[in-house]
C-alpha cells in the first residue's frame, strides 16, 4: 500500500481511504437489457434463489451475493454480465442515443463497449477496438453471449486509428477507458501495486496522451468524448486531460453522477490545471464501497 501514500494530501479521510483499499471487493453485475429488463433479470436471479442488491444510483447494476457470479442462470442467458460496479459509470457519463455511432478506443473485454450497446437499445454502430490481440477473443466472446449486433470490433492502436474502413468519417461520442497503472483495482488485484513505479506511470501516460488526441480528432464538432481510467494518478488522470484541452478543440463539461466523489484536481506536485478540471470525479473505494475510478467528460468545440 505504500504507493498510495502519494495521495494522502489530496483525499480526505485517508485511513478510510487505506481500509477500503484492503478490503475484498463484493461480486456486482450489470443487467444486460439487450437481452432482458430489468424485472425479468430479477425475477431469474430470485428464481435461483440468489439474493441481490440494486445499485441506488443505477437500478441496472446489481450486487450479488454469490462468489460465482458468471455461473448463474441469469449470466448463462447473457441477462447479466459481471462488471464491477464503478466501472458502469464511464459509459453512463458517455450516454449514447439509440443511432449514433460510438467508438471505445480500448474496448476488450467488451464490458463497456456492450454497456453502450445496451444504452442505445442496440441501435445504431459501436466500434469496439482493443490493440490487445490476446484480449480481441473476450471482447467477441462477450458480445455474442451478450447479443449486442449493433458492435463491430477492431483490433488497431487507437492512438492513429483510421475511420478509412468505415463508410462515415466521424464518431458522434467516444470513450477512452485508458490503459493505466490499475491503482484503482487493489481490491479485486490486491497484487496491482507490486510492479508499481513512477517511470510505469509516466510511460502509460504517454499512450493515453497519444489516445485522447486521437478520440477528440475522430469525434464530431459537439460530439462527447469521455475519458476514465481505473487510478488515482494525477498524471494519468487530469494531466492527461490538461494536454488535450491544450493540444485539442474541447472543453471539460459537467455532468450528473449518483455516487459520492471527489471533484478533479487543479494542482498536483508543482503542476497546475485548468479550472475546469474541478467537473471532473474521483470515485475512490471509501465513497461507496467500490473501486476507485476517474472520469471526465469533454465536449469536442471543433
Amino acid at each position: 500500500m505504500e504507493p498510495l501514500e502519494r495521495y494522502r494530501p489530496i483525499i480526505d479521510d485517508f485511513e478510510d481511504f487505506l481500509a477500503a483499499c484492503q478490503r475484498p471487493l463484493g461480486n456486482a453485475v450489470r443487467v444486460n437489457t439487450i437481452k432482458a429488463s430489468v424485472d425479468r433479470a430479477l425475477a431469474t436471479l430470485e428464481a435461483e434463489g440468489l439474493a441481490y442488491e440494486q445499485a441506488d444510483w443505477n437500478p441496472r447494476v446489481l450486487d450479488l451475493e454469490t462468489d460465482s457470479p458468471g455461473s448463474t442462470w441469469a449470466s448463462f442467458h447473457g441477462f447479466t454480465h459481471g462488471q464491477e460496479e464503478v466501472s458502469a459509470v464511464p459509459p453512463v457519463v458517455l450516454d449514447p442515443e439509440p443511432g449514433e455511432r460510438v467508438w471505445d478506443c480500448c474496448a476488450a473485454p467488451g464490458g463497456k463497449a456492450t454497456q453502450i450497446a445496451a444504452l442505445m437499445d442496440d441501435r445504431g454502430t459501436v466500434v469496439a477496438n482493443d490493440n490487445n490481440l490476446g484480449r480481441i477473443s473476450a471482447l467477441r466472446f462477450n458480445a455474442e453471449r451478450l447479443g449486442a449486433t449493433s458492435l463491430a470490433v477492431t483490433n488497431a492502436d487507437a492512438r492513429n486509428y483510421s475511420l478509412s474502413r468505415f463508410d462515415f468519417d466521424e464518431f458522434d461520442r467516444t470513450l477512452v477507458d485508458a490503459p493505466c497503472s490499475c491503482e484503482g483495482t487493489i481490491r479485486k488485484n490486491p497484487d496491482a501495486l507490486d510492479n508499481w513505479s513512477p517511470d510505469h506511470i509516466s510511460s502509460v501516460a504517454g499512450i493515453q496522451k497519444g489516445i485522447i488526441r486521437r478520440a477528440i480528432q475522430a469525434t464530431r464538432e459537439g460530439g462527447t468524448v469521455v475519458y476514465s481510467t481505473c487510478t488515482f494518478a494525477p498524471e494519468e488522470n487530469e494531466a492527461v486531460v490538461q494536454h488535450a484541452l491544450e493540444a485539442e478543440d474541447c472543453r471539460v463539461v459537467d455532468f450528473d453522477l449518483g455516487l459520492e466523489h471527489a471533484p478533479g484536481l487543479t494542482e498536483w506536485d508543482g503542476q497546475s490545471f485548468d479550472s475546469s478540471l474541478e467537473k471532473a470525479a474521483r470515485i475512490y473505494p471509501h465513497h461507496n464501497d467500490t473501486g476507485g475510478f476517474f472520469v471526465a467528460k469533454l465536449e469536442v468545440t471543433a
